[in-house]
């Protein structure tokens, strides 16, 4: 049998504007600028035979112009390749910006390029990618952050937890690290009266305690029975972490700021999580991703996959253990088709690949692209 082979690739930067300015406990502290828009790298990839595959990768705040230039510069390795050899292609891509490194902007960059070839592959066998990965369940806990940032007013937050729940998400997350701890436990107790004893209720405060308030802070929320305490140090600090997860009841999770199977392994190897919330656009892709998940498998970790939906629910419902997976309405106008979100849970859809195509919206949010073809390199 002739192998198929990669004919063209198109690249794309998208720019997401936000419909409201975004404040977590980093910008409460100084740390960053409220977030206005979201940029996106998408690759589109075509074969000789005829088969597509759709990937994306993001980045907020800065970063989206370096994983774009990246992107064009590697992408011409992959064409007259075969799509099928994704593990061999995701080291061919790495080594060809090796001089960039093996984490951040090149290996988001590469990431993008690695889940349309997943999103190929599942397309070619016209499965939804959770079954061609192996899935476990069709359908996923869910949560929501969307609704819990610190710009927002705590009658407000209410609301959208309210509504959330409504909708069928299944836990809650708010955002913590506010200046004063006092105004933190007050939104923190509001919101569990709100939503009663029995509805998942998460907080994050976005790496910005010390290790002497996270611990002060970490032993105050105990009594909220919370399902986890989100990135309560920085995001390198795992001894920090690792001492943390030892002395509360409440599990710690963290994960979703780094940007290698590496540095996850550190978290793993020291206990410094009980939930760990890798980021696949962020850590390279689904190839890293499945490293990744056979580790965090290893020590019984609970995942919760950071952000992307679209690509989570398919690795989260691939993963032995119930996970949980991040619900954000931002990408809604990105692509034509919605999740299915019922009983606290996503839904897997039985359209093949990621199970999703590109917006009108998101093409004419396009502020950079580059096409590729076979025998051209351009």
């Amino acid at each position: 049998m002739t192998a198929d082979r990669i004919t063209g690739i198109t690249l794309s930067s998208v720019t997401l504007p936000l419909k409201a300015a975004i404040s977590d406990a980093k910008v409460l502290t100084g740390r960053q600028r409220p977030m206005t828009e979201v940029a996106f790298l998408f690759a589109e990839i075509r074969t000789a035979d005829g088969h597509e595959g759709l990937g994306f990768s993001y980045s907020k705040r800065a970063g989206g112009r370096a994983q774009f230039a990246h992107a064009e510069e590697v992408a011409p390795d992959l064409l007259g390749e075969d799509p099928s050899d994704i593990g061999r292609l995701w080291t061919k891509l790495v080594w060809a910006g090796a001089s960039a490194g093996r984490s951040g902007a090149s290996t988001q960059a590469v990431a993008a390029m690695d889940v349309a070839l997943w999103d190929l592959k599942a397309k070619r066998a016209r499965l939804p990618l959770a079954k061609l990965l192996g899935a476990h369940r069709d359908s996923v806990r869910c949560y929501d952050t969307t609704g819990g940032f610190l710009h927002e007013p705590l009658d407000r937050v209410l609301e959208n937890a309210a509504a959330s729940r409504a909708a069928g998400i299944g836990g809650i997350k708010i955002k913590v690290g506010h200046p004063s701890p006092a105004v933190d436990l007050a939104r923190v107790r509001a919101v569990r009266e709100s939503l009663g004893d029995e509805v998942p209720l998460m907080v994050d405060a976005n790496q910005q305690w010390d290790r002497t308030a996270a611990q002060r802070m970490g032993r105050a929320l105990e009594e909220f029975g919370l399902t986890w305490i989100e990135e309560p140090l920085d995001a390198y600090d795992a001894e920090g972490h690792a001492a943390l997860a030892r002395s509360l009841d409440t599990p710690i999770a963290s994960g979703e700021m780094l940007t290698s199977v590496a540095e996850h392994h550190e978290l793993i190897r020291l206990g410094a999580v009980d939930v760990i919330q890798p980021d696949a656009p962020r850590i390279g892709g689904i190839t890293q991703f499945q490293r990744l998940a056979t580790l965090a498998e290893h020590r019984n970790l609970t995942l919760a996959p950071h952000f992307a939906m679209e690509i989570h629910v398919h690795l989260a419902a691939a993963y032995p253990h119930e996970p949980w997976v991040e619900h954000f309405d931002w990408l809604h106008p990105l692509f034509d088709e919605r999740l299915e979100i019922r009983d606290g849970r996503i839904h897997l859809s039985d359209r093949p690949g990621l199970g999703v195509t590109l917006s009108e919206q998101a093409r004419a949010w396009t502020v950079a692209r580059a096409d590729l073809r076979e025998g051209t390199g351009t």
